[in-house]
């Protein structure tokens, strides 16, 4: 098999990617059921942001003068009630997807907002096709692009590719050059997918399974495109830098 021009590292999101999304509807359950009016831009003040900021937005959103700790607590609260409606589990396509990741050479690493124990009991079976931690905790460097890609995995930013349902996750990678696959929520109250478009997100999918190696293949293409270009750029800057004048 032909190896990868440019992509090292795939970042996967857990929850909303990984397993089901179960906080876009506890977040506009939590916000509309005490009057407040839920849109884009509270999606945008909450959605990967450190847990306290965004427990501060959700109040506000919601009309509420609580601390942090107290709407984290009565969320929380909330989210476990849904959770026994609703419950938690791996997608459709999850152990199919690392499998193709690795199969093309790209090391795989989970992360998200809460702390590794919620990976570990949900995709521990799973673990031995992860690299590195298997899992980062974002919560305190959120949405963290830089963190995963160079902290933790020495790598380049245009080496990493990552899989989010969070429009914030996508600036930020395209803002640092790392590569972004888009899995927005199908929660029908979400702006994520209109987000996402409006950031400038070319690949959007509903699916893992459209995660194919043909996707793959053009991110990558467009990762080593980039670079390429970059170096260019600081080829010409340098020589132009080095140049002498007689």
């Amino acid at each position: 098999m032909q190896p990868l021009r440019q992509l090292r590292l795939a970042a996967l999101n857990i929850d909303g990617v990984l397993l089901n999304d179960t906080f876009s509807p506890v977040i506009h359950g939590f916000v509309t059921s005490r009057g407040g009016s839920y849109d884009g831009e509270v999606e945008r003040g909450i959605f990967s942001q450190p847990r306290a900021v965004a427990a501060l937005a959700m109040g506000r959103a919601a009309g509420v003068d609580w601390t942090a700790d107290k709407v984290l607590e009565v969320y929380f609260e909330e989210r476990a009630a849904h959770l026994e409606r609703h419950p938690l589990h791996v997608l459709p396509g999850v152990a199919e997807l690392l499998h193709r990741l690795r199969g093309l050479g790209l090391r795989t690493v989970c992360y998200g907002g809460l702390d590794k124990g919620h990976f570990d009991h949900y995709l521990g079976h799973l673990a031995h096709l992860f690299d590195g931690p298997g899992y980062v905790s974002t919560d305190s460097f959120r949405p963290g692009v830089h963190e995963i890609a160079v902290d933790v995995f020495g790598l380049d930013h245009g080496q990493a590719l990552f899989v989010d349902d969070v429009a914030r996750v996508a600036e930020a990678a395209f803002g640092l050059g790392a590569s972004f696959i888009g899995h927005p929520s199908p929660f029908e109250h979400g702006f994520q997918g209109q987000q996402m478009r409006e950031a400038g997100v070319r690949h959007l999918v509903g699916s893992l399974d459209e995660i194919d190696e043909e996707l793959l293949r053009a991110v990558d293409a467009e990762a080593a495109d980039a670079a390429g270009a970059t170096d260019a750029a600081g080829v010409a800057g340098a020589e132009r830098g080095a140049r002498t004048y007689v």
